[in-house]
């Protein structure tokens, strides 16, 4: 008898989630939208000021539930393949699928299906009733009604409150297709598919426009396919599976399918967006071009975290821990706004990895992201105090990555990225001609990075004392992300150390980091038992992260799915962006047989690699390889020095051993660079 795998890219139950937080997010960067909620969110558009400020519930037309006179069947399915959720119903007379979708290349339309099919031979009417939960108003948005438009119900309005003092308010405009409360299968016909669309905008203007369109794909029959092919192209181009664990493939995919979503289409790449630490990382290997919008939207808001820096009483660029529109500061706790001040690291650190994935300079040129870099820096100047006692500059008063603790002196993370943004934005002003200010470098040179010599670890600020309890990854990030020179040994005891005292129900990114760290260590079995911890956090049947083990706090966690995704992108295959190459040095749990990587990508081109337990196959795609932005590669191993040439659309077999990508220059030593 034959076994029939599942397929890891459909999501598949016949129950739903209790808790209808759980239920899939729907989104295409853009129009983000819970099934069968009554609310949906459209990027860019916030109500409140200050620490108030947040996402503006927008109503959906589309909130529609089943309502059949037979019990049926119930099947749920979330296709990850097309971004589709389909409800499908079973009766003795009929088959009845109710799907929704957002559509990924005209991203201002959501999109409700239902298709009735007969079963049997009965020719009786057969009437489906659909329950909405919609109504036409909102705490957020001051709606009113206006002019119906080519048979589409229409409403327009503003946020109720700007971002900050006398700033805009947003306008928002909402035109659906009436939906009536039964659709009727009529004798003689053997099926029949309703199409219900909403449309959101900003100005009635637009919002006409796209419905016009969505009518015409509609009239076209291309509705459906065009939505389609853009999520065919997005999985064309990236890709992260393993054979030896079905939850662990299905895991990987679901983060990569919710992440996606928060990105724009690969050719509509304006957006507001941050993570830089958590999300951005994978996405920016498979889809470098997703990243730069990521980018743009820090150049966007510069004079917000010129503000921000100003009201803190320093100089150059403070970026804000959470971002809305104009840059400044929204966080409502307003300790972790003035204190948490990694992320200015964390944005300079997304910079770099986009240079030196793509050594594309105009983004720090004509794009002004030296501005942006130059800016960190300068803030960094203006934060630091110079300790005459132990001869090094601090930096006092800070919340770490770690929020069990606050007001502390020289946390480990928050100097070792502070001294990598001055690093880099000494290195960019070198690759831009520009001459750096001389403190750049000295302070980098200076900035105090806590370690204890006779424990031989890194106390994650000044006055910490082993023991003390951890809420999540901080001192375990200084290895990876952050590159920090370490021992293998104190890598180990950092490890340790934290692991020991790292709460059990801290945020879902945590465990992944600590997997990484032990992969790096040749760890896999350590490392397999970190990753392991992660699945508490996903929340099936949908695969939905939430922020906590125990289903509370944020959900549809982003940032968990990100560190997770990372701990095997960049964990199992050794992954690491350097100035001049990718570096790799892959090593697979005993359970994982193979790890299939799609599109990876470096200096222009697309790569293809399979991990397997002995050797490792790289593929260089032609399409990619043969365009003009991509740069002759090769592949050079760490051991033997082995030099060997990537040709477009050809495959090279190498042990599994370290080595590293690299453009391809006979002027190149061959190891260490």
């Amino acid at each position: 008898m034959t076994t029939v795998t599942p397929d890891p890219y459909i999501f598949t139950s016949d129950w739903l989630p209790s808790d209808e937080r759980f239920l899939p997010p729907l989104a295409n960067g853009l129009l983000g939208w819970r099934v069968f909620n009554n609310v949906m969110h459209m990027g860019g558009v916030y109500n409140g000021q200050g620490g108030q400020c947040h996402r503006a519930d927008i109503p959906c037309p589309l909130a529609v539930q089943l309502v059949l006179g037979d019990a049926g069947v119930h099947t749920y399915s979330l296709d990850t393949r097309t971004g589709v959720f389909s409800q499908i119903v079973q009766t003795v007379n009929m088959s009845v699928s109710l799907s929704f979708y957002a559509h990924r290349s005209s991203s201002h339309i959501l999109v409700m299906e239902v298709l009735v099919v007969r079963q049997g031979a009965a020719e009786e009417s057969l009437t489906v009733g659909l329950k909405s939960s919609f109504k036409p108003c909102s705490e957020d948005i001051a709606f009113e009604a206006a002019e119906d438009y080519r048979g589409g119900r229409h409403i327009q309005g503003k946020t109720i409150i700007p971002e900050v003092p006398g700033g805009p308010l947003c306008s928002i405009h909402l035109i659906w297709t009436p939906l009536p409360s039964s659709v009727t299968l009529l004798p003689g016909q053997r099926q029949f598919r309703w199409v219900f669309v909403a449309v959101v905008a900003d100005s009635e203007e637009h919002a006409k426009g796209f419905f016009d369109d969505a009518l015409e794909l509609m009239t076209s029959g291309d509705l459906f396919p065009s939505h389609c092919r853009v999520w065919a192209e997005l999985w064309a181009g990236c890709g992260l599976e393993v054979s030896g664990s079905l939850p662990l493939s299905r895991a990987l995919i679901g983060c990569l399918f919710y992440l996606l979503g928060a990105f724009p289409p690969l050719r509509k790449t304006s957006f507001r967006f941050g993570g830089d630490t958590w999300m951005y990382p994978g996405i920016a290997l498979f889809y470098p071009q997703l990243a730069k919008a990521v980018l743009e939207y820090r150049v966007q808001t510069v004079e917000g975290a010129r503000d921000n820096a100003k009201q803190q009483g320093y100089k150059g660029l403070k970026f804000p821990w959470e971002s809305a529109v104009t840059g400044k500061e929204m966080c409502p706790e307003d300790i972790i706004g003035q204190q948490e001040i990694h992320i200015n690291g964390d944005v300079g650190m997304a910079f770099q990895n986009y240079l030196y994935l793509t050594q594309d300079l105009s983004v720090f040129k004509e794009g002004r992201g030296s501005k942006v870099v130059w800016g960190i820096a300068d803030y960094w100047v203006s934060r630091v105090t110079w300790s005459e006692e132990e001869q090094c500059y601090h930096i006092r008063g800070v919340i770490p990555p770690d929020e069990y603790y606050s007001n502390v002196d020289n946390s480990v993370y928050t100097n070792a990225v502070a001294k990598c943004s001055l690093q880099f934005a000494v290195e960019l002003a070198e690759r831009l001609s520009h001459t750096a200010p001389p403190e750049w470098q000295r302070i980098a040179d200076n900035l105090k990075i806590p370690f204890d010599s006779d424990a031989n670890y890194h106390p994650e600020f000044d006055g910490y004392k082993k023991g003390q309890p951890v809420k999540q990854a901080d001192v375990v990030l200084l290895g990876y992300p952050l590159g920090l020179p370490m021992t293998p040994q104190v890598r180990k005891n950092d490890l340790e150390v934290y692991a020991a005292v790292t709460d059990p129900k801290g945020p879902a990114m945590t465990w992944g980091m600590f997997a990484l760290g032990w992969l790096e260590l040749g760890e896999a079995d350590k490392a397999e038992d970190q990753l392991s911890k992660c699945f508490n956090n996903i929340q099936g049947p949908f695969q939905v992260w939430s922020e906590e083990t125990d289903g509370s706090g944020t959900v549809n966690f982003l940032t968990g799915m990100g560190g997770f995704l990372q701990a095997v992108l960049f964990g199992y295959t050794g992954f690491r962006v350097q100035r001049n190459s990718l570096d790799f040095a892959p090593l697979l749990p005993k359970d994982i047989t193979e790890l299939r990587v799609r599109g990876v990508t470096y200096l222009g081109n697309k790569m293809d690699w399979l991990v397997r337990a002995q050797d490792v196959c790289v593929t260089l795609r032609e399409d990619v390889a043969s365009s003009t932005d991509a740069e002759p590669l090769e592949i050079v191993m760490k051991g033997s020095g082995a030099r060997i040439p990537l040709k477009p659309g050809q495959s090279v077999t190498i042990p599994r051993e370290p080595g590293r990508i690299r453009k391809l220059e006979s002027a190149f030593s061959c190891w260490p660079l």
